[in-house]
């Protein structure tokens, strides 16, 4: 079926630029119009969807053509079209820039993929007739460029009519405003992008100051229009989008989903989709909690900022005692990234101080001076393991400051178009555990296994390894 989805990419030529705040201030000013917008996120990105979710009060789901192909994709847009107005999709770095050094995965293939006109946050700091330069190289950069606008970011509101008659005479693409320069609602940031919506002092202030200057400033309803010129999209739903294979699980496992400022790293369609599988997803805090929740039969630690919070995960002995007698029992886990790094024997917080945690894992997870390994990465498994058998791939994801003294040698990571690779991560019939984020979305057989094993522990069955299951 064919569903009407408007919709609008908001993108930009660099980072740093105001997409996310521009993104924010757009979702709430809509929101407050009663069109109850959806939201989604180019790329592997997990905090940006966390501020979209903040404004809309519902999940914001990330569109990635390296985890997923151009019709899941289009898909997954047009499941978050139901029910809403409109869908504002945020980009991610530069325009043009996707895997490497080529367009592959850029905002702007996704928006040639899914037919979603663009609009360009442009800083106007520092410049004037150079923006039409810009704007005009990226618009005419590739013949479909989906360019269809641009608002011009940090700029006066003295000079922007100038600015707008200047850009568009030069260019003929449409300038749907401007923001000036609103010191009282920037979004901090740290060593993995901005701070947690929930960290943000006052962001309910601030987006109500920030969408109120958008509702003078910028044409929403130019915007608005714009979006209703996409073209219809073949609708599905989630399940179907996200590639879930088989019948729910029975009887339904229920996994403990680490949830908390040090854990807040997942994709809502991952979540989705062991839910689709047959799950019960039961979220407990590691710094907070003394037990993982009562019947669980599971165990998913994603990730976030463990090394800020060390001390106080450490100082929760009940809870690292929990975790390390679910995992010795064998109780499927899957822990990506922080939930690694709570798992090792310490880890060093951002205090340099070495702390005590859970102990499955051998060593110390340490700070490093710089960022490590960062992107997209596919990893292979070498033997069979509870989400992938042998010679199976992962498509993944990594971003980290903290490395390992023990980081696993289970499955090869190989970088897209590089010669570059590695070996990473634990992998037992009952354990995922490294640093490389997974899409489960991007693999659902792999989900499935995870949600049969988790199954299996709460009937007293020990789990099979990937391709044991496979051949019964």
């Amino acid at each position: 079926m064919t569903i009407r989805a408007p919709r609008i990419l908001i993108g930009a030529p660099a980072s740093g630029g105001g997409k996310t705040t521009f993104t924010c201030g757009l979702l709430h000013a809509l929101a407050r119009r009663g069109m109850e917008p959806a939201a989604c996120k180019c790329g592997p990105d997990y905090i940006d969807p966390m501020f979209h979710s903040e404004v809309i009060g519902a999940p914001s789901r990330n569109l990635d053509l390296f985890f997923s192909g151009e019709e899941q994709v289009r898909r997954l847009v047009a499941s978050s079209a139901s029910g809403h107005g409109i869908v504002v999709v945020e980009g991610a770095m530069g325009y043009y820039d996707g895997i490497a050094v080529s367009d592959e995965a850029s905002p702007w293939h996704v928006a040639r993929a899914t037919g979603t006109p663009a609009v360009l946050v442009v800083d106007g700091r520092g410049r004037a007739r150079s923006i039409a330069a810009e704007v005009a190289g990226f618009a005419r950069f590739r013949d479909d460029s989906r360019v269809a606008g641009v608002v011009l970011n940090r700029v006066s509101s003295a000079l922007y009519p100038r600015l707008k008659r200047l850009v568009e005479q030069e260019t003929g693409v449409r300038v749907y405003g401007h923001l000036p320069v609103l010191d009282d609602c920037s979004l901090e940031s740290r060593h993995l992008g901005l701070v947690t919506a929930s960290e943000v002092e006052g962001l309910r202030a601030k987006l109500d100051r920030l969408a109120g200057v958008m509702e003078e400033t910028v044409d929403i309803d130019g915007l608005v229009a714009l979006a209703g010129t996409a073209v219809g999209l073949e609708s599905s739903d989630w399940q179907g989008a996200a590639g879930a294979v088989g019948a729910a699980v029975s009887p339904r496992p229920r996994i403990a989903v680490a949830r908390d400022d040090a854990f807040c790293f997942y994709y809502a369609d991952a979540l989705r989709l062991l839910e689709g599988l047959g799950a019960e997803l039961a979220f407990f805090s590691p710094l907070a909690d003394a037990a993982l929740p009562e019947g669980a039969s599971g165990l998913y630690l994603g990730g976030g900022y463990p090394e800020l919070h060390a001390r106080e995960l450490s100082e929760n002995a009940p809870m690292r005692a929990a975790v390390a007698r679910a995992v010795a029992a064998g109780m499927p886990t899957i822990a990506e990234c922080g939930g690694f790094m709570y798992l090792h024997e310490r880890l060093e917080g951002d205090d340099g101080t070495l702390y005590p945690q859970v102990g499955a894992v051998r060593g110390a997870s340490f700070k490093t001076p710089k960022l490590g390994r960062f992107g997209y990465i596919e990893i292979t498994a070498r033997h069979d393991g509870l989400l992938a058998a042998r010679g199976e791939s992962l498509p993944a994801h990594e971003f980290h400051y903290w490395d390992s003294e023990n980081p696993g040698s289970a499955f090869l990571a190989q970088k897209p178009q590089s010669p570059r690779s590695w070996e990473c991560a634990f992998a037992t019939p009952t354990m995922y555990a490294g640093y490389p984020h997974l899409y489960l979305p991007a693999r659902p057989a792999a989900a499935r296994h995870f949600v049969e094993a988790c199954a299996a522990f709460a009937a007293g069955e020990a789990a099979a390894p990937r391709a044991a299951r496979e051949e019964a």
